[in-house]
């Protein structure tokens, strides 16, 4: 079984072979997450994403495209987008489930074996904490049970409140 880990931190520092960006549509960068991992990248990641735009177009929620990292310490950087939480009337569990599966359908094709999930949808998008938590760690736990090539996925939080509520439906205790 692959070992799940929980972080607190900077998804933007980890060595991983890949980070999980919860980008927007226009994969242009933008605040929290996405932001820093631009930033961290540098100009590179940016020329990248607006290739994949011009064939694309903008990335639907629930949808991941894959590029090189850029100047980060990680080898990809996986872009998800994941949904605009309004009151759980447009299968926004659905999507989110999605964001989370299309990213590790992406890591298995791509040869990855450790990848890093920051908290999809609970800033700007306003994503209740507790059920996509709930979300995230089941839809991970069954893909890896299927898909024994990747060996490592970790939950990195940014902020403490996430960090106490995986920590929790994870079974951690310090």
């Amino acid at each position: 079984m692959p070992r799940i880990e929980l972080l607190k931190g900077d998804i933007t520092k980890l060595e991983v072979d890949a980070i999980v960006n919860a980008a927007n549509s226009s994969l242009m960068g933008g605040g929290g997450v996405d932001g820093a991992i631009h930033r961290a990248a540098g100009p590179t990641l940016l020329e990248e994403c607006k290739q994949i735009v011009q064939k694309i177009g903008s990335l639907p929620p629930g949808k991941a495209v894959i590029t090189n990292a850029g100047n980060l310490k990680c080898k990809y950087v996986i872009h998800t987008v994941g949904p605009i939480w309004k009151g759980g009337y447009f299968d926004e569990e659905t999507i989110l489930r999605n964001a989370y599966l299309n990213s590790l359908k992406l890591a298995v094709e791509n040869k990855i074996k450790s990848i890093a999930f920051p908290n999809i949808s609970t800033g700007a998008f306003g994503f209740p904490k507790e059920l996509a938590c709930e979300i995230a760690i089941s839809t991970v736990k069954d893909f890896v049970e299927k898909n024994p090539g990747i060996e490592k996925v970790i939950f990195i939080c940014f902020d403490e409140e996430n960090y106490q509520i995986y920590k929790r439906k994870l079974g951690l205790n310090e």
